[in-house]
């Protein structure tokens, strides 16, 4: 696909989704004014999730008196509720009248000056889509506590390993792109990531990514929260599952059954009925264990009996000769453990750092490594193509 070079005559759409951005909206209204290409006809779409802090009255309050720049003009959608980042982002693109849209944050997270960078990768790539990219050369992020950059790299993997994504910050809440590239797509808009859907959904199109420092908020409060985490996970299983919509059903003699996909989350299933008992058998009045501890007796229980029963009938060997059968048990034991990994580090962030109740705790952790796990074991363990 062959993208479109920008003129003077070309328009730039750049949606800002909020929600209580009350102490930020008017200056970033105003710097980005500053940094817009003068040459180039610019209109900024405030999407509002009706802000319980009046972020969408500010905005009307504002253009009362707001002086028009050349070439740039305001517009706000009021929505009536709170229906997420990526519903908001998708509604900004309904209503946009330009050829490219730029979607960004309010915060002063992603920089106005990089936009007219952004536009000018247009010309000088001949691209469909630009990412501002946090972790190619001269992109870094300040501001970010070690949990939350680990979670973003966790994050980041799942996308990669999980469907495939070849860019490398697929995370990214900054970015443009030719509205044409998303021609007759169908959007879930579920969770805060729109540009992963992008990226799964469209074929053949040139990215290019570009380097800019994220710089965490100084007013207002992060939107990052279990809520969010949870979106995300849905999200990606969704999309995982429209990526291999073309997966059919086995068939072996005149009986239809179902796809080993479905057989390992079937055995997940089992594996997380085992791993809740065992946890919470542990920290019962039985021996009253601390939680972490528990919960390390069901990972193993789980994981052993995962194995097996992926062995036989998710991936149908039934050579359970000592060697053979030692070493797959060793690779799935080995990449089971980062799902485990990830198990624990989510059970301890949500009780000690959120107080999440540990019972939800456990079910939200256990979800997230279940679906780490069939990524990788499916890859890497029993050596299947990830659409196979």
């Amino acid at each position: 696909m062959n993208a479109e070079v920008l003129d003077n005559k070309t328009q730039v759409s750049i949606i800002i989704p909020t929600y209580n951005e009350s102490q930020n909206i008017v200056k970033i209204l105003r710097t980005i004014s500053k940094y817009v290409p003068k040459n180039i006809s610019t209109e900024a779409i405030v999407v509002d999730d009706n802000s319980p802090d009046g972020t969408g009255k500010i905005v009307e309050e504002y253009l009362k008196d707001f002086k028009k720049v050349a070439g740039y003009t305001i517009n706000i959608i009021h929505r009536k509720a709170k229906d997420g980042l990526s519903s908001a982002i998708l509604n900004g693109i309904q209503n946009a009248k330009g050829e490219t849209i730029v979607v960004m944050d309010s915060d002063f997270s992603h920089p106005p000056q990089i936009i007219p960078k952004m536009i000018e990768a247009f010309k000088q790539y001949q691209c469909d889509l630009v990412v501002a990219s946090r972790y190619i050369r001269e992109g870094k992020i300040e501001g970010w506590t070690t949990k939350r950059k680990l979670m973003s790299k966790i994050a980041i993997m799942i996308a990669k390993r999980g469907l495939g994504v070849k860019i490398k910050d697929p995370m990214s809440g900054f970015f443009a792109f030719k509205k044409n590239i998303i021609s007759g797509l169908n959007f879930d808009a579920l969770g805060y990531k729109f540009l992963l859907e992008i990226l799964v959904k469209t074929n053949g199109i040139n990215i290019k990514e570009i380097p800019y420092t994220f710089e965490n908020r100084q007013f207002g409060s992060s939107k990052l929260d279990n809520s969010i985490i949870l979106d995300y996970v849905k999200s990606v299983w969704k999309l995982y599952k429209s990526k291999n919509s073309s997966i059919t059903n086995e068939k072996r003699g005149s009986v239809h059954f179902i796809s080993k996909a479905a057989r390992f989350f079937t055995v997940g299933a089992s594996g997380f009925i085992v791993n809740y008992v065992i946890s919470m058998l542990f920290t019962s009045g039985l021996t009253e264990l601390w939680y972490l501890h528990a919960n390390i007796f069901g990972i193993i229980a789980s994981i052993s009996t995962n194995f097996i029963l992926n062995k036989i009938w998710t991936f149908e060997d039934r050579d359970f000769s000592r060697k053979k059968t030692f070493s797959q048990f060793g690779k799935f034991g080995l990449f089971s453990s980062l799902g485990a990994l990830i198990q624990l580090g989510m059970v301890f962030w949500l009780v000690d750092s959120h107080n999440v109740a540990y019972p939800f705790a456990l079910i939200s952790a256990i979800g997230t490594a279940a679906f780490s796990n069939f990524i990788l074991n499916k890859k890497l363990t029993f050596k299947e193509k990830l659409g196979g």
